[in-house]
């Protein structure tokens, strides 16, 4: 059914269903509106549910979607019960339905970070223990625990001690210092009254510290005395050695047999390592080797040297030092007893040890002593392939040995070496050069090496001059 526009029903319409600011607008004169109503505010969308365009089939109104206006007012007025097509109602679905674009995260310029500041920075210190409070309980007071193994304080006692007079007695000066003194305190009191040659007051320390059941009984103590009256020869137990051994710990026979071989008493050595070896004692490696250098120095007692060097192979947990070996291969070399060299050196290598360059220069001594000169040249090619450095004495040696062989290569060669090394020759290596070039018929280095052996600050000998005369004259 058709609708005819009149204009006389518009009028005749009520205005309430508009707001009152729009029939103001309306009926106003064309001016600029007021800034509250230029922008006006949109409408409130309904719920979500309202929404469901698809599911639903409730009617809008176009005023509720359209911006108010006086031709949509004619539209609303017209159709107002009008509904959504469907191709209108998908339109406004999509509208809905399209993604909103995610929105720009704000930037926040990061704040740099302040500069690390000196006690920062520094290495954390290693946490310091907890103390004990039941230990510090029963320790001794700070003074007492500071001077009681204080070398300084005990060898002071010492020199108190030896400045009192003859008629004093050392009880004197230990009793104003008994309450800071513990057990072992007083042994290098009385060694070093020993070094003072003073072995009455070494003494009478002892007989004090026995007096005092917190010093005494100690072998600390009674060890550094016995060894000082051993060595002074104020001892004597040739009598009672067997009793002594029962009581005495092997510390204390220890030190009675050095005290024995420092003061010279080697038959009382002697006879208390036979004794201890009877008993089943074990004593210590190095008694055997003072023994057997004590003994070395005197040509006389070859035979005791052989007695002791078998008596020290048959010892099987026998241990002993490489520099202790060394010495002992010294002494045999000095007495002709190479194969007691040989033996040593070949138990040091299975033993396992890093040979050192005194040991090898000890070797090839030996037996170059002996006449062995492609031997030793063998142990000169094992120190260069084990890359051990050669010190003065180890090139002497080496060059002794080149001569021997009348090597003149190799003799140079290493006397160039010595004189990289930064050592200075001595006169046997000058000399023995200018023999191996004296045999090779070079008179111009003969020569030199006299010139420069002048120059050294040594003077030549007769059988070098014998030896220059000689060859000039032919």
């Amino acid at each position: 059914m058709g609708c005819v526009f009149n204009p006389n029903n518009i009028i005749s319409v009520s205005k309430p269903t508009l707001p009152f600011q729009i029939q103001a607008h309306l009926t106003r004169p064309s001016k600029n509106p007021p800034k509250n109503l230029r922008y006006p505010r949109r409408s409130k969308p309904p719920p979500p549910e309202e929404f469901d365009i698809t599911t639903t089939t409730k009617t809008f109104k176009p005023s509720q979607i359209l911006p108010n206006s006086d031709t949509q007012t004619e539209l609303a007025l017209s159709d107002n019960n009008s509904e959504w097509s469907e191709e209108e109602i998908e339109a406004i679905a999509s509208l809905f339905s399209r993604r909103t674009p995610p929105q720009r995260p704000t930037h926040h310029p990061r704040r740099e970070k302040p500069l690390p500041l000196p006690h920062r920075i520094r290495p954390l210190k290693v946490p310091s223990p907890k103390p004990n409070h039941a230990k510090l309980a029963h320790r001794p007071s700070s003074l007492a625990h500071r001077v009681f193994k204080d070398p300084i304080f005990l060898i002071g006692l010492a020199r108190e001690i030896r400045d009192l007079p003859l008629s004093s007695d050392a009880s004197e000066v230990l009793d104003n210092w008994v309450q800071f003194l513990r057990k072992g305190s007083l042994a290098l009191t009385i060694r070093e009254l020993g070094t003072m040659g003073l072995p009455d007051r070494a003494l009478q320390t002892l007989c004090w510290a026995q007096k005092h059941p917190h010093l005494f009984p100690d072998d600390r103590i009674l060890s550094s005395a016995v060894e000082v009256l051993a060595r002074t020869r104020r001892l004597k137990m040739s009598v009672e050695m067997e009793k002594f051994l029962n009581s005495a710990s092997d510390g204390v026979v220890e030190a009675v047999t050095r005290g024995f071989i420092s003061g010279g008493d080697l038959r009382v050595a002697r006879k208390l390592l036979l004794v201890a070896k009877d008993n089943g004692r074990s004593l210590d490696a190095s008694i055997h080797v003072k023994l057997i250098l004590a003994v070395a120095s005197d040509p006389d007692k070859e035979k005791l040297l052989a007695a002791l060097l078998d008596e020290m192979s048959e010892r099987e947990e026998l241990k002993l030092r490489q520099r202790d070996c060394t010495a002992v291969m010294k002494a045999c070399a000095r007495l002709g007893r190479f194969e007691a060299v040989e033996s040593l050196f070949g138990w040091l290598k299975e033993s396992g040890e890093a040979i050192t360059v005194v040991t090898y220069t000890m070797v090839i001594h030996s037996r170059w002593c002996e006449g062995r000169l492609r031997e030793a040249m063998a142990l000169v090619w094992d120190m260069e392939k084990e890359g051990v450095l050669l010190d003065l004495p180890a090139y002497r040696v080496v060059i002794r040995l080149f001569v021997g062989m009348n090597d003149l290569a190799r003799a140079v060669r290493y006397f160039a070496k010595l004189k990289e090394a930064g050592f200075s020759p001595t006169y046997d290596v000058y000399q023995g050069l200018i023999r191996v070039y004296a045999e090779a018929g070079r008179v111009a280095k003969c020569r030199m090496v006299c010139r420069e052996a002048e120059m050294a600050g040594f003077t030549l000998d007769k059988e070098v001059l014998a030896l220059m005369l000689e060859m000039e004259g032919k």
